[in-house]
Order: C-alpha cells, then structure tokens, then sequence
C-alpha cells in the first residue's frame, strides 16, 4: 500500500512542483495507513526509519523517504538531522529522487555548511547535466552555501549560467548573483558585468529576475538601460506578473532622470492631466506652461506599454507614478477586491483626490458606503467623498453623510462627524447649515455621537465665535448630560476662551465642576483649572473663592500633570504677597487669542511617497524606499537609447476599401501612428467625424450605382421591415442582402463613428471595423444594433468568415451568418445584435475565419446604449420630479461660447447620446429624453443655460451608474466644443 500511495506523483514542474506534490500524497497516505511508518506516531523513531529508507539500496524506497522528508519541511518540520543521509543521494541517477534532494539542500545548505562543502563536486558535475532543471538547482544550491571560500567557484557556475541554453538556467543565474553580491561585495564589478549580459537576454523569463538583480547591486548604474530600455518596454506585457512589478518600478525611475515632463502640446495630454503628472508647485507649474514641451517617443513608448497592464490580475503591478487618467474605472474594478487590495486602492485615491478632484467627481456615487464594507473601509470612502465635496456636490454628499451618522458603527459614525466639520471648513456656504445639524446631535441617545459633535463644535466656533454664542449656551446647558472627557473637556474650554461673552453662564459651570473635580478625568480636571483661571481674570468677584478651592484641589492631585499645572497657574494669576497685584502677563498669556485650528485630510502630505508603496501606506519613509527624482529641466541625450533591433509590425487603420500600405520610411515611435493607436485602441476611443464621415461617402459614390434619396429610401423600407417580420425567422440579416454601398449609412444625427475591430495585421488580412448605427434592432428589442464592415486586405480569399466563442458565456449576441467567402480587396458589411444589458462591459468574442480565430472586442460608449423617447413637456417634468435625490445627477459646466445656441447644443449632445430632443418654450432651457435599450429605464437629460456661458447640466435616471459616465462625456463634449 505505501507504493501505491505515491504511483500519481508525476514530476513536471521541477523541485518545488515535486515538495507539494509530494506533501499531497503523504497526507493521503498518512490518513489512511500512517501507522505502517509512524509518520505522526510519537512512539516510533521515524528519523531513523528515513534514514534506514534513504541508506537503501531500493530507489524506490529512497524516493519515498524524500518525498515524506520534504513535505516535514513544508509543514515547517525540523529535519536538519537528516542531511548526512540525503546528502549521500546527492548524485543519485535518479532525477525525480536527484530533484528532491536539491529542494532539501537548497533549505538546509547554509545551515549545514561543512558537509555541504563534501558535495562541491558533485554540484559542478551536475552544472553540466543535460536536464535544465538540474543544473539549475545545482546552481540553486551552489548559491546557497553561504562560504567565503567557495566565492570564486560561485562567480564562475554564474558566469556559465548566464550564457546557458535554457532561459530557465539564465534565470536562476540572475537570482543567484544578489546571493553572491550579499557574501562577498567585492565581486560587484565581476556581477556589473554578468548583468550587462543578461540585460540583453531577449527571453521575457529572465527580464524580471535579471532587473532585480540590477536594482540590489547596481541601481545607479543608468547607463546599462540605455541600450536595453526599449527592449524592456516591449517585454513588460509578457513578463511574469512579478517581474512586471519589478520592470516598472525601474523604468518609471529611469523616465523620471531622461524625459521631461509630459505635459506638451502634442495633442495627447489636456489641460485637466497636468497636475496629475506633476505635484509641483504652481510656481513651477507655470514656469513649464510658458515652455512648450514635446513628448519623447520613448516616454510614449513606457505609457502606451504599460497601459495594457492596467488588466493585469496583479494589482501591484497597477500603483505606478505615471498612472494614466484611463485607469480610474480599472481603479473603481478593484473596489470589488478583497478588503485588504480596497484598502491600498482606497488610500492611493485619498491622496490623489486633494489636488485631483476633477478626475474622481464624476465617481463620486463609487464611494459611497456599502453596509458590508469594513469600518476601515468606510473610514477611506469617507475621506475621498471629503475631498472631494464642493460647492456644486455638497448638498448630495451632505445628505449621505446624515445616513452614516445613523450607523450602528459609534467609531464611523464619529468619523463621520468630524467630515461633516471638514465640509464646513472648507465651504463657508454651508458652515451655518453644518453647526445646526451639529447642534441637532447634541441631543443624540448615543454618548459617541455627542461628543464627537462637541469636539467639532468646538473646532467651528473657533472661527466665528462671536455669531453663536447661543450655540456656547445651548451646550452648556447639556454639560450635565455629557459624560465622554473629551466632549466635557471641550465645553469646558470653549466656557473659559468665550467667559466674557457668557458672563452669566461660565461662573455656574465653574460651580458645578468644583462639586465633581476629584472624580473626573485629567483631561477634564486640567480644562476645569483653565477656566478657573481665566474667570479670576475676567469676574474675580464672583470666582475668587471658586478659583482657590479648584487650585488647592489641584494642588494635592495625583496626577503630577495636574500638580504642575495648578502651582503655575497659581503664581501666574494669584497676587504676589509684597505688590498684592495681578501679575501683569497673566491676562495677556491665558486670554491672548488663539488661530482657529484646521481641518486637513490625513492624506493631506503623503504624495511626498510613490503611490502604491508601503511608504505611502504607513505614512513613513521605510526601508529601502526610493524617491523619485524632479524631472529634469532639459532631456539628457536620446540617442543613448539607439540600438539596432528588428522592429515590431507597424499599426495603421486602412480604409474601407483597398488597404494602404503603410510607408517604409515610417518610423515606428512615430506621432502618426500613435494617433492612429489611440484611434484604432479597443478602449472605445472614436475616429474623428471627418475621417468617418470621409470613409462613408467614399465607400458610397465608389460603387456609382445609388444616389441619396435611393439609400434613405432602402433604409426606411428596412426599418419598416424589422417591424413586420419577427427576427427569429430570418436565417441571415437582413442587411446582408444589400449593396455594399448601400449599407455604409450614417446617422441621422451627424457622421458616424467608427472604430477598429481587427487590425489587417493582428488579423492576417481580415480587418474589421465596426459603428453603432442608431437603428432598432432586427433581432431583439433589447440589443443594441451593430453594424460590421469585414475587409479582406490579404493577397488570397478568405473562407467561413464567422463568429466563434464569446466571453463572458452568458453574453447575448445575434451574429451574421458565415460569409462563405471574401475575395482579396473586397468589403462585405454585416449586422449583428448585442444585449450589453446596460453596462459599458466590452463584449467579447472571436472573429473566425476557416483557418485562424482573433479574439476581438466591442465596448459601446454609454450613449449608444440608449434610444430615443417621444415625450412633450409636461409630461417630462413629471418624470423628472419622480427621479429626484440619488437618481439626480448634476454638474455646473462652463461652455465655449459659440456652443450656447440651442442648435450646437442639440448637435453636441445628440452626437454623444441617442436622445430624443423635447421641445420647450424656454430660450435657457434644453431637454432631451431616452430610454436604455436594454431594460427600458428612463434618461432625462436637462441643460439650463445661466450666465457667463456656464449651464448646469441635470440627468435623471435610475441607472445612477450611467448617469455619472453620461455626465461625464457631456461635459467634455459641450466644453470642447
């Protein structure tokens, strides 16, 4: 039975694959028939029941013995007394048992030094071995044995590693020089070189380890990236998740010593991106504004190569410093996250949310707290809604705040209060509004709640304390009912620093307080002593005797804090015995005014750290942490990056017709073709309405056989089609039966939008692109129409063009029909229907041909996910007043000043949203009505015009979500306007 019980291990991976395999199988088979070895049977030597198996003669039984021995190691098992015998099986023939035995060398070889030096040779030996997984455990070993002697012998096993065969051997090599560098740092300049050598290594296996390497010996040694840096950046896709982590760290340190920064007039960055790169300050931010900058076609090159990695499932490789504004909604993903990822994700946002308001208002709804979020995690989504509120969004996120002083939570809703005295600060329109609903608390069951608003009352009434002097009363009549220190503690110092504004109430407060002085808190005891100063200041014919009492109560305190504090008091305040006098810097000590304290987020400093760093984390500078370096006033030399190397394929975006070869003069880091990227990106970014709309009417007037009023005619019968025919009876589209030059409509709105499916190069020359053409459905009501424009740019035809797998599998997707075959040159556009149920989710799914499949994406902007409704006036704002407060969405805008005419705002708006316009009598009002193709909710879009071409924009809809994403691209297109 104990053969038996290990027949499945099958080693594939190497030694760490066969210590958990073998860990398996030992648990199995200690459940079952343990009591055969007394594995766990603290009557039976089972040391040296290992030792007799590993001294065998069987291979077999000393295969078992390795596999039990490592799985004690992974249970964290002592088994060092083991090591004469395994070391015996260090040159076994056996691969599976040689494999095990190297797991176990490389954990105990430092610990047992003088008998792993016995094996020196056999390690040598096994450097040469034809298996790729033996010579790397052997060097694995070799580096573990931490001896001075051996060094020489390590540099050279290194040095042969790293021109190895197999990247799997070069990438142990990497990881063994940080283990030489850490005994012996003399050999620095050998290792320098070792790492030259790999950095050149084009295997995306030994990138990352060979990049660890260079930041533990060498990370000032700049000048080995030149050379290599363009390589690295086409690398990091494919590099292992780890290694991405690593990479970029790196190269975001070598972007921040040779480029400048990014803020040019290259058409990539706006305005609003500005601060987001750069943290400087304003100074600075306006001396670089007045100097145009170009970007560097290597900075292009790091941004556009991280960008894919914002899908990484790794989300430390996500929190880098040259984060792009395209990474919020890849942010708000990780929100869904475990507890432990919200809470990093949360803290990067709090910081970038001071001075970056603009890129996460249209998110706000995002953090909002959820009812099974942590306390921590409330904590966090309170502090961004903090920063985030103004005064366009204060009443919405005052309104929240009222629900989470409700919570059954004391320590959240206690943080809570104390944003709300945040918000009050730092919006003096809504400080008197915030005191009374503070002041309201104070009668509040819960003592939490209470103090905490007394705490922040106190903080308020510092700034204008002469306006509430009622709200000073108010809470002295509670005094009584309070019991947390610190809020009496608060009432007592606002009674002494105001005394002379309350002159009746301060002395009755001082009387009650001497009744109950030895049994308060210091803290209370010490505010108690203030007052009673400060009143023999002010009232000393009412105080006096009160004064002298609390100061001789004082005096024999336990608390020395106390004692000290009543003996200063006492000779500051009381007459001296000779002059009989008030000393006279009393009243100028303890009555001198005092600034307001302010209110600050805690994350207020702590974009001093790299975003995503423990540094950032802790709020301290930990070690090992790197700053990064000021962008430099002038780029050094690029032309150190220059390096012969065979270049990737170049992407270009062909016309709807013949494809066009790309130039060979075209550089690859070209600014064309990154315009063309940003064109063609799966993202959802859109071609512009010129290049659209050039593309359509060339398709159309080459054919010459159909003039316009023919292809509105065939368009309206189409529609009049879908309307009589049920979609399940029709075997293809009914489009597919039209002329080529037919089908390329537009929308009746302006030019239509298209985007890229398929690349002819990625698609071996299928290309395909694809626009939304605001049409119904022929399938389904609830899909959204998709029109596919399929171009076979290849020198052969193309056969059984049709649409394969679909993720996610529950998607619902009507596809063309198989084109049965594509002629070279040829376009053939066909329809397809997808339910995207409301969600701006790309859909994906494979475009296949009879010999390849490419996997493809269509992710809809959220305007093509409504269509338009038919409603007068009246009846709009009925509907409106029913999607009032948090199904309400609005924002102030300010729009260019030809954009304020109701034509151009109908035009900008419609060419966002598939809206239906309502008309109205008002000359400052615009209002526009939807409905989501999928589930049918309600969209209200209203846009009153106000003064100094500023408007305030208003959606009213259910889908709050949607609403915040269709704010956001009205916004942009009315201002760019």
């Amino acid at each position: 039975s104990t053969s038996n019980s290990f027949s499945l291990y099958n080693d594939q991976q190497g030694g760490a694959e066969a210590a958990v395999e073998a860990g398996q199988e030992t648990t199995a088979t200690s459940s079952s028939g343990g009591a055969a070895f007394g594995l766990f049977s603290t009557d039976f030597k089972k040391n040296e029941d290992l030792k007799e198996m590993l001294e065998s003669n069987k291979e077999s039984l000393k295969l078992e013995a390795m596999k039990r021995i490592v799985q004690l190691i992974s249970k964290g098992k002592n088994a060092s007394d083991l090591f004469p015998a395994v070391v015996k099986n260090v040159a076994s023939k056996n691969i599976e048992l040689k494999k095990l035995v190297y797991v176990y060398l490389v954990r105990y070889a430092e610990e047992q030094q003088d008998l792993a030096l016995l094996s020196i040779s056999t390690f040598q030996r096994a450097l040469k071995d034809p298996n790729q997984f033996i010579r790397a455990s052997a060097l694995r070993v070799l580096s573990s044995i931490r001896v001075p002697i051996i060094v020489p012998i390590m540099m050279l096993a290194i040095k042969e590693a790293a021109s190895d065969l197999s990247p799997y051997v070069r990438k142990t090599s990497a990881h063994a020089i940080q283990k030489l560098y850490s005994l012996d740092a003399d050999q620095k300049e050998h290792l320098i070189e070792v790492i030259e050598k790999l950095l050149k290594d084009k295997s995306t296996l030994v990138a990352g380890s060979v990049v660890v390497a260079f930041e533990e010996v060498c990370p000032d040694r700049i000048d080995l990236i030149h050379r290599n840096y363009r390589k690295l950046c086409n690398l990091l896709v494919d590099v292992e998740e780890w290694g991405q982590v690593v990479i970029i760290n790196m190269l975001t340190r070598y972007a921040r010593t040779q480029f400048t920064s990014p803020w040019k007039e290259d058409g990539i960055f706006d305005e609003s991106e500005k601060a987001f790169y750069d943290s400087d300050s304003e100074e600075k931010q306006g001396q670089r504004e007045a100097k145009p900058y170009i970007m560097d076609p290597d900075h292009r090159l790091l941004l556009r190569n991280t960008k894919p990695l914002l899908q990484s499932r790794n989300t430390a490789s996500f929190f880098v410093r040259h984060v792009l504004l395209v990474c919020i909604l890849r942010l708000f993903s990780f929100l869904f996250s475990c507890r432990e990822v919200q809470y990093v994700v949360l803290q990067n946002i709090a910081t970038m949310s001071i001075q970056r308001k603009g890129m996460f208002e249209p998110y706000m709804k995002s953090f909002y707290v959820r009812s099974t979020d942590a306390t921590h995690i409330k904590t966090l989504k309170l502090e961004i809604l903090t920063n985030l509120a103004n005064e366009a969004n204060i009443s919405t996120i005052l309104r929240e705040f009222q629900t989470y002083v409700k919570s059954q939570d004391k320590a959240f809703a206690a943080a809570t209060i104390q944003a709300i005295g945040r918000c009050a600060t730092n919006i003096s329109e809504v400080t008197d509004t915030c005191l009374n609903g503070l002041v309201l608390l104070l009668s509040n069951r819960d003592e939490t709640v209470v103090a905490e608003s007394v705490v922040v009352i106190k903080k308020l009434l510092q700034t204008q304390p002469t306006q509430h002097c009622d709200i000073i009363k108010h809470m002295a009549k509670l005094f009584d009912n309070i019991t947390v220190p610190m809020a009496r503690a608060s009432i007592l110092w606002l009674m002494g620093e105001y005394c002379e504004r309350v002159p009746k109430i301060a002395p009755d407060v001082l009387r009650k307080m001497a009744k109950t002085f030895t049994s308060e808190e210091d803290i209370v005891k010490l505010q108690t002593v203030n007052l009673a100063a400060k009143l023999y200041l002010t009232n000393s014919k009412q105080t006096k005797l009160l004064t002298q009492y609390i100061l001789n109560l004082g005096k024999y305190d336990q608390n020395y804090d106390i004692r000290d504090r009543t003996r200063f008091i006492r000779q500051l305040i009381v007459p001296s015995e000779k002059s009989g006098a008030l000393n006279k810097y009393a009243r100028r000590i303890l009555l001198a005014s005092k600034p307001a304290p302010v209110l600050e987020s805690a994350f207020k400093d702590r974009d001093r750290f790299q975003l995503g760093t423990l540094s950032h984390s802790l709020n301290i500078k930990t070690t090992g942490y790197q700053e990064l370096s000021d962008w430099p006033a002038a780029a050094p030399d690029p032309s150190v990056r220059n390096v012969e190397v065979i270049e990737p394929v170049q992407e270009w975006a062909p016309s709807l017709g013949k494809a066009k070869k790309p130039k060979s003069d075209d550089r690859f880091y070209s600014d064309d073709e990154e315009e063309k990227e940003k064109e063609g990106s799966g993202s959802g970014s859109e071609d512009s309405s010129s290049s659209s709309s050039g593309s359509s009417s060339s398709s159309s007037s080459s054919e010459g056989m159909f003039n316009l009023s023919e292809i509105q005619y065939v368009d309206k019968m189409c529609r009049d089609l879908s309307r009589r025919i049920d979609p399940s009876w029709l075997p293809v589209s009914v489009t597919d039966f039209i002329p080529i030059s037919l089908q390329v409509t537009s929308s009746p709105f302006g030019p239509v939008k298209t985007h890229e499916l398929l690349h002819h190069m990625t698609g071996k020359g299928l290309s395909a692109k694809y626009h939304f053409p605001r049409q119904p459905c022929l399938y389904q009501p609830s899909m959204v129409a998709v029109q596919v424009i399929l171009t076979n740019s290849s020198d052969h035809s193309l056969e059984e063009i049709h649409i394969g797998d679909r993720s996610p599998g529950s998607l619902n997707v009507h596809c063309f029909n198989s084109v049965e075959r594509l002629e070279p040159g040829a376009s053939v556009s066909v329809s397809m229907g997808i339910d995207f149920s409301d969600s701006t989710q790309a859909a994906n799914f494979q475009l296949c041909t009879k010999e390849d499949q490419f996997s493809v994406s269509i992710q809809p902007a959220v305007g093509e996910l409504l269509m338009p409704s038919t409603m007068k006036e009246p009846d709009f704002c009925s509907e409106q007043k029913k999607l009032m407060g948090m199904n309400e969405t609005s924002a102030t805008i300010t729009m260019a000043t030809a954009n304020t005419s109701k034509q151009n705002i109908s035009k900008q708006v419609l060419s966002v949203a598939n809206v239906g316009v309502v008309s109205s009598d008002q000359n400052n009002l615009q209002r526009f009505a939807g409905r989501t193709v999928s589930s049918g909710a309600l969209v209200l879009v209203t846009l009153e015009l106000r003064e100094s071409s500023t408007a305030l924009l208003t959606i009213n809809t259910e889908k709050t979500v949607m609403a915040s994403m269709l704010l956001r691209d009205l916004k942009q297109a009315l201002f760019q306007a």
